[in-house]
């Protein structure tokens, strides 16, 4: 059996405004990042990572490239993508531009790098 394939997006730490969290920088979100990424592998999840610019055309083109003609059985997007108000374009863009190169393909969403193993399972138990 082979691992399922999932897109995880989100905004690239290098472009985040961190000023409204104290203590939090580029640099441990990243680590934290690599975390979620590290849980996904030991689940035997094959993951594909795609960190974003803060430009909606860029991110749409980044997405573009990077989903090409793979399939993924998933698509986790990252909270930090869908819940600041200054990337809502990034994230409209973003998730049309997935949708129409992968129709059908199931969505999910977490709360924090920490959450993500949680939601692509989730994500994973959707497909029909």
């Amino acid at each position: 059996m082979t691992a399922p394939r999932v897109l995880q997006i989100g905004m690239d730490p290098e472009v985040i405004d961190f000023s409204p969290w104290p203590g939090q920088d580029a640099g441990a979100l990243r680590a934290r990042l690599g975390e979620a990424e590290a849980a996904l592998r030991g689940a035997d999840v094959d993951v594909t990572v795609c960190l974003l610019p803060d430009d909606a055309d860029a991110a749409e083109s980044a997405v573009r490239k990077v989903v090409g003609d793979e399939p993924f059985d998933a698509v986790e997007v990252g909270s930090g993508l869908r819940t600041s108000h200054e990337y809502t374009l990034v994230f409209e863009r973003v998730v049309n531009t997935v949708a129409a190169l992968r129709p059908g393909v199931p969505f999910c969403f977490n709360d924090s790098p920490e959450t993500t193993l949680d939601a692509v399972r989730r994500g994973l138990a959707s497909r029909s």
